[in-house]
Formats: structure tokens, C-alpha cells, sequence
């Protein structure tokens, strides 16, 4: 299995600008969860602590193998969440590892 952890900043000055950034993000990522062969788990988590140090969002997912998440990268759904949401970050980190 392999985990695949992104966070996101979203664009937004106020927190009903940013609130609405992240409806936007959630639902997108929401709508292709039983589409994309191998994905075992998806979760979208919002940032409740306030500190200015963290990122607005969290996307945790699950995949049975390396392929698969390699597969999800060029799926025609990711792809359309992708170019969905393009305009809506300010900064985005990633980590993918391996669980044996």
C-alpha cells in the first residue's frame, strides 16, 4: 500500500472567501472518489488550529500499490479536479511512502 498526503493553502482575504475555497476543494475531490481503480481511501481534512504555520487543507489517500497511484496521476477524473481547481491554491506540499 502506498499513502499519498498533499496540503494545500487555498486563496482567500477573508475566512468566507477561504471557506469557499475549500467547498470547492472538498466537493471536487469528493465527486471522483468511487471513480479511480486502486483508491482505497480519501479524506479531506480542514485546519482547525489557526496557526499561521499550517496549511488550510489536507488530502489523505490510500492506494493498493505504487502503480495505482502512479495510475491516479493521469486518470481522466484527477485530471479534471485538477484543472478545476488550478486557480484555487497558493501553495501545495506532498509526501508519498510506502506501508508494507
Amino acid at each position: 500500500m502506498i499513502k499519498h498526503i498533499v496540503m494545500w493553502n487555498v486563496k482567500g482575504t477573508t475566512s468566507a472567501e477561504k471557506s469557499e475555497s475549500v467547498r470547492r476543494l472538498k466537493t471536487a475531490f469528493d465527486s471522483m472518489r468511487e471513480a479511480v481503480p486502486g483508491l482505497t481511501v480519501l479524506e479531506i481534512g480542514v485546519d482547525v488550529s489557526a496557526i499561521d504555520y499550517a496549511c488550510d487543507v489536507v488530502l489523505y489517500s490510500e492506494f493498493e500499490s505504487k502503480e495505482a497511484l502512479e495510475s491516479y496521476a493521469t486518470h481522466p477524473e484527477h485530471l479534471r479536479v485538477k484543472r478545476e481547481l488550478a486557480d484555487l491554491r497558493t501553495a501545495r506540499y506532498q509526501v508519498d511512502y510506502v506501508v508494507e
